[in-house]
């Protein structure tokens, strides 16, 4: 049984059945949303950041939302493959305790815990990720407008209603409740076009990064929203993978590949898609794009035949342990993942290839 299958979009399909897939074909890296499942794209991100791109020189573009954005910022310090394993230690390990007298933590006590792993994990390393002299990071979040401008307990919950209802109509029409905004490396343009969702950029500094990557991870509901980032405009800013849950971007590049290490193969476009099946399919967006996603069938093969997810949490309650094994598990056996992508790049076989 084969645990990675690679998709690709014509265009991808047609460039590596003339070049195969080289690390200077490479333009783009997105990096989705998607919480714990993520931790089954270490073995891939080590072997890509750690050992394959750096074969090669041309700038790349990283672009990542809540988990992924955290990812790729990991991509851009000084020694990555160190950096992935890190993560990947602290993220498993990480548990919340829940204050005597409590059911659950509450949405602010989860905000504190999290903004102090960030800053513990990253530590004055900013300097780090923004001087890359290759990678060019952008993170995204989700800034609320309106009635979502500035959370609170009765206008959030109708602001989000409003949101879900709306989108369900119209994906564009989310764009009177909320805004994409990019932080980007200095000097970096968009590698995406803008005119299917209400978008800003923003630079990235020291000052506004530990916010920004902490907004792009600010579940609704389980996480406070960030407010009044530094150099942004102001307002309440959330979890990127709202706006754009899998980066279904029109990817700008028109050349080279755009290469989307990927837990599943559909690029849902926001998290309110989830549900709308219809908004799963590919589109021209994804036409130079190749996603490395698991088999379903190797998916089943994991502990309780699944990826590891946030359900975990409630699955294991207080048994901390137990989750953590089942989620070491996991990410030992996607180490699959990242053999079987180094030997296809080294057959470089077109033939192998499935459409997304």
């Amino acid at each position: 049984m084969k645990a990675l299958r690679i998709h690709a979009g014509p265009l991808a399909r047609e460039h590596i059945g003339r070049h195969g897939l080289r690390p200077q074909d490479v333009r783009i890296v997105p990096g989705a949303a998607g919480g714990p499942k993520g931790l089954i794209l270490g073995p891939i991100d080590r072997f890509l950041f750690g050992e394959w791109l750096p074969q090669s020189t041309q700038p790349i573009d990283l672009v990542g939302a809540s988990i992924g954005a955290w990812r790729l910022a990991n991509a851009c310090l000084d020694n990555p493959k160190t950096a992935f394993e890190q993560f990947e230690h602290g993220y498993i390990h990480q548990h919340f305790d829940v204050p005597p007298g409590q059911k659950r933590m509450t949405a602010k006590q989860v905000s504190a815990q999290f903004g102090e792993g960030l800053r513990d994990f990253y530590g004055g390393r900013a300097p780090e990720v923004l001087r890359h002299s290759r990678y060019r990071l952008h993170v995204i979040t989700s800034r609320g407008r309106h009635i979502l401008g500035r959370e609170g307990r009765a206008r959030t919950p109708v602001g989000y209603l409003g949101a879900f209802i709306t989108n369900s109509v119209h994906r564009k029409s989310l764009g009177a409740w909320l805004e994409r905004v990019v932080f980007s490396s200095a000097g970096a343009a968009l590698p995406f076009g803008t005119l299917d969702f209400r978008t800003r950029q923003v630079e990235l500094t020291e000052a506004n990064f530990e916010p920004a990557l902490q907004a792009s991870c600010s579940i609704p509901f389980m996480l406070e929203a960030v407010h009044d980032i530094p150099g942004a405009p102001p307002g309440a800013y959330w979890d990127g993978g709202i706006t754009d849950y899998h980066l279904h971007l029109n990817y700008a590049n028109t050349d080279g590949v755009v290469l989307y290490p990927h837990f599943q193969k559909a690029v849902v476009p926001g998290w309110l898609d989830k549900g709308l099946k219809w908004r799963h399919k590919p589109t021209h967006f994804l036409d130079r794009t190749v996603v490395l996603a698991p088999d379903p069938e190797w998916v089943r093969s994991l502990p309780n035949g699944k990826l590891p997810d946030r359900s975990d949490f409630v699955r294991y309650g207080k048994d901390a342990p137990a989750r953590m094994k089942a989620w070491r598990t996991a990410a030992d056996e996607a180490r699959r993942l990242a053999d079987e992508l180094a030997e296809w790049l080294a057959r470089g076989d077109a033939g192998e290839l499935l459409p997304l």
